[in-house]
Formats: C-alpha cells, sequence, structure tokens
C-alpha cells in the first residue's frame, strides 16, 4: 500500500508563489509516476503536472507552462509543485497522486493524496 501526505496550499494574492510538497510512503517502488492534479468548485478533476521517478522527466498542462515547476527528491520520496505567477483561476484544491503510468488520465493513477487548498486572492 502506498500513502501520499500532501501539504503547502493557502491563501496567496495574484502573482504570488507557493510551493506544494507530497510525502510518498509504504510501497514506493511499485510506482513509477508522481502526479499533481486540482479540482474547483463545480468543475472535474484536472491535471496539472506529472514526473517520473527515475528519470525524473516532467510534462505539464498547457495552463500551467512556464508557470509551475515539478520535481521529485528520491532519498526523500518527496514530490514538489512549485507555483509561479499564480492567477486566480488556479485556486482549488490540489492532489498529488501515484500511478503506473505515464498519464494525464486521473483514471490511472491509483493512489490518492487528501488535498490541500489554494485559494489566490485579487
Amino acid at each position: 500500500q502506498v500513502q501520499l501526505v500532501d501539504s503547502g496550499g493557502g491563501l496567496v494574492q495574484a502573482g504570488g508563489s507557493l510551493r506544494l510538497s507530497c510525502v510518498v510512503s509504504g510501497r514506493t517502488q511499485s510506482t513509477s509516476t508522481m502526479g499533481w492534479f486540482r479540482q474547483a468548485p463545480g468543475k472535474a478533476r484536472e491535471f496539472v503536472a506529472r514526473i517520473h521517478w527515475v528519470s525524473g522527466s516532467p510534462y505539464y498542462a498547457d495552463s500551467v507552462k512556464g508557470r509551475f515547476t515539478i520535481s521529485r527528491d528520491n532519498a526523500k520520496n518527496t514530490v514538489y509543485l512549485q507555483m509561479n505567477s499564480l492567477k486566480l483561476e488556479d485556486t482549488a484544491v490540489y492532489y498529488c497522486a501515484a500511478g503506473y503510468l505515464l498519464s494525464a488520465r486521473a483514471s490511472d493513477y491509483a493512489y490518492w493524496g487528501q488535498g490541500t487548498q489554494v485559494t489566490v486572492s485579487s
């Protein structure tokens, strides 16, 4: 079993920055990909970014490309999402997830964190 604990959310003004963290424990060697998703009120969960545990190769949604950076620290079993130049539309609950495929589909991820709220104000 894999457990994920995500944190780092908060209230920030537009244009500001936040860094989210996701600590992974359990059978971490069984998953290959870590992803970040977000869900705003009344909207479907959407893909934000993913990273491969071994290669570190990242992939981003177009809406965050150039503003967000996903990274991982294998020694700490931790994945980060650095979010810069935040916009009002970035407001959502952010979830980290672990899966077996390089995918942007939420259904391909088997394990999920509890979510952390990010609120961007004007």
